[in-house]
């Protein structure tokens, strides 16, 4: 009847849940901007003793002007923009090949078999236990030699009067969370990785058609400079400036080729695919700079907290961090079991055999007294993990705003560059063209046709490089917006 008694109390214990020690996570206002009104009356009161609920400095819109020109497009559908299959095949091979990916994805299942675990605590547990020993026992006042064997079904179950163990499983699902935002984080920056190289490979075979034309000009200057001074129309220093001129266009472009296959390198690595395949890939729309349909962005602070997984694996730290002060806190508690064993004994001496049944069952009780300050000093620690993450989200809350406007003002600022470079390349190859003609008819002076190249090559490298800046102006758009992750159906666990 005791024990009846016992399990009865017991399991009343463990319904009633009774206490639950530690803050409560009022959460990280990841998900809205705090108006000014909202911010006056201030957030959630937490427990007695519980750190404060962050919040995240951000206006309700952004402060740099928004691309626009275009209708509206989906984040998650980013890549289509620019109809470019050469990119989408780099991409999808660097999701499958991406080292950081699949980190990421060994992270997740470490946190999954941690929650897994977790989760287990809160359980009854039953062991077996099989035991064989052979020594002396005393009957009486007769002492016999014998063979004990024993089966035991041992049980347990930790009631959770203080909530440690909900908490625990509280932190390792938030880990879990975080993992999982973890890996979309990788994804985006391995996309806007390999999508910058491409570009940059693109805009490095601008730059070498550029090269080549330009060295071809001067070579072709170079080579009728010299009939004409060995025919005596043309000094001798004239030709010398010609070649010199031709020789250093040619070096620009062996330069310019090297850093296109640089690269390629980086390209390779970043795909897993084999060089030989990535040329193949890049030659079939060579010259092509990938260029994305323009369409509005109408994120502000609030969507971009929402969507960002490097924000969501912060936020999902933060609770983590909340709920291991209350682990931290309830370890400092007395901790309730219920703990119970049966099983048969089998004694046998050649004398004597015997087998007796055995069984337990009560509630045991742990009360901590003294431990030198262990526990307090776990409780602060962990407090001091909170603040850590705290800071490290709020960090990062002004880092993604921060991010997102210059990815703003650089795509503005590009797109009205590239009017006035177009019309100064335009204006400058004129010149060089007049420049030749008058050179040829003897109108001219070889400084002069020099020096309207140089300018029309620079033109030429600088309306390349506003084009190639427009683009990355995009990508880091892409990035700074989270990829749109959370507008896809992906399961990470897949």
């Amino acid at each position: 009847m005791r024990a009846l008694i016992t399990v009865a109390l017991v399991g009343a214990l463990a319904g009633c849940g009774a206490f639950k020690v530690g803050p409560d996570y009022a959460g990280a206002p990841a998900a809205r901007s705090l108006s000014q009104a909202e911010a006056a009356r201030g957030t959630a009161t937490p427990t007695a003793g519980a750190p404060a609920r962050p919040t995240a400095a951000a206006d309700d819109g952004w402060q740099a002007r928004l691309p626009h020109g275009g209708a509206s497009a989906d984040l998650a559908a980013w890549w289509s923009q620019f109809d470019d299959p050469t990119l989408d095949a780099l991409l999808a091979a660097a999701q499958r090949e991406s080292g950081s990916l699949a980190q990421a994805a060994a992270r997740i299942e470490q946190a999954r078999a941690a929650a897994i675990a977790a989760g287990a605590g809160g359980l009854p547990t039953l062991d077996l236990n099989l035991a064989n020993s052979r020594g002396t026992i005393n009957i009486g006042t007769s002492v016999l030699l014998a063979t004990q064997n024993r089966a035991t079904l041992q049980a347990g179950w930790e009631i959770d009067l203080f909530g440690r163990i909900a908490r625990e499983r509280e932190a390792s699902l938030a880990r879990l969370d975080a993992r999982t935002a973890e890996w979309h984080d990788a994804r985006v920056s391995v996309a806007a990785e390999t999508a910058a190289q491409y570009l940059q490979y693109r805009y490095c075979e601008a730059l070498v058609a550029i090269a080549q034309a330009d060295a071809a000009s001067r070579a072709e200057t170079a080579r009728v400079t010299d009939r004409a001074a060995a025919a005596g129309f043309q000094a001798p220093a004239a030709a010398a400036l010609t070649r010199a001129s031709a020789a250093e266009a040619a070096g620009r472009l062996t330069g310019q080729r090297a850093e296109c296959d640089l690269t390629v390198k980086a390209l390779v690595a970043l795909t897993g695919l084999a060089e030989p395949d990535v040329r193949a890939r890049l030659a079939a729309a060579q010259g092509r700079l990938p260029t994305p349909r323009a369409f509005e962005v109408k994120a502000v602070p609030a969507g971009l907290l929402a969507q960002r997984p490097d924000l969501a694996a912060a936020e999902r730290s933060l609770a983590a961090a909340s709920a291991d002060i209350g682990s931290a806190e309830g370890d400092r508690y007395p901790r309730l079991s219920l703990v119970g064993s049966v099983g048969p004994l089998r004694i046998d001496s050649g004398q004597l055999g015997a087998t007796l049944s055995t069984w337990s069952i009560g509630p045991s009780l742990t009360l901590p007294i003294f431990d030198g300050g262990r526990r307090l000093a776990t409780v602060e620690s962990a407090r001091a993990a909170y603040v850590a993450a705290e800071a490290d989200y709020r960090t990062r809350a002004r880092q993604a705003v921060r991010e997102v406007e210059e990815a703003l003002v650089r795509l503005q600022s590009a797109a009205d560059r590239e009017g006035d470079a177009r019309t100064a390349a335009a204006g400058y190859r004129s010149a060089v063209e007049a420049a030749q003609i008058r050179w040829k008819g003897g109108l001219g002076s070889l400084l002069e046709l020099e020096e309207s190249r140089r300018y029309a090559l620079a033109a030429d490298s600088t309306l390349a490089g506003v084009q190639r800046d427009r683009v990355a102006a995009w990508v880091s758009l892409y990035r700074a917006l989270g990829g749109g992750w959370m507008n896809t159906n992906e399961d990470s666990r897949k």
